[in-house]
């Protein structure tokens, strides 16, 4: 809707990212903005929020329905949820991509009886909260999704049935071994925020 205000943290790209997406400005409410790594780059974009929730969505997603967001929207408002994420879906990925995605979305669900988990791919926040919650920490440098919304109460978080489209890439730069660990590991360390602090690689692969 051209009334949505979308927002694009571009982190310097070399690939015509920002002229693609002004390019749809007969369309949307859309700009560019400054970026980084993804917790400034989202932390940036959420200030200039108006509105009453703020969906965060990776470079590289796309929604599996055209109704998505506004269920999500619909599930927040009526169960006043302070955050909302949906299962993440590997289309074009091999049989292991698939299933380390199902263990994803497993561990979401697992994740609703304990601290809740989400990841960037797709997140919907309620502004308050999020702006409460000081947003993502920047100075995280991994998992900074899964530190933020396990600070969120369990009782205020929801899963949207429908999903989103993501690709393999993070598996063939890393190895399904090494993000499988990382996962892990990441789970395990949950209430230790030095963990998150330490560089895990992630993002120079």
């Amino acid at each position: 809707m051209s009334s949505t205000r979308v927002l694009v943290a571009d982190a310097n790209s070399a690939d015509g990212t920002a002229e693609i997406v002004l390019g749809f400005r007969d369309r949307l409410n859309v700009n560019v903005i400054r970026g980084g790594v993804p917790s400034v780059g989202r932390n940036l974009g959420a200030a200039q929020a108006e509105s009453v929730y703020v969906l965060f969505l990776d470079a590289d997603i796309e929604l599996a329905h055209p109704s998505l967001v506004r269920r999500a929207v619909e599930l927040a408002q009526r169960k006043q949820l302070h955050c909302v994420t949906t299962n993440i879906l590997c289309r074009d990925g091999s049989w292991i991509d698939k299933l380390l995605y199902l263990g994803n979305d497993a561990f979401q669900y697992l994740s609703r009886f304990h601290h809740p988990f989400a990841t960037g791919m797709f997140m919907l926040f309620d502004v308050k909260k999020f702006r409460q919650l000081r947003g993502f920490h920047e100075q995280v440098l991994f998992a900074e999704d899964y530190l933020l919304t396990q600070q969120v109460d369990r009782t205020r978080f929801g899963i949207v049935r429908g999903g989103v489209y993501t690709t393999n890439r993070r598996f063939q730069k890393m190895g399904h071994l090494r993000v499988g660990w990382l996962f892990v590991k990441t789970a395990i360390n949950y209430w230790n925020q030095n963990y998150f602090l330490r560089d895990h690689k992630y993002w120079q692969t």
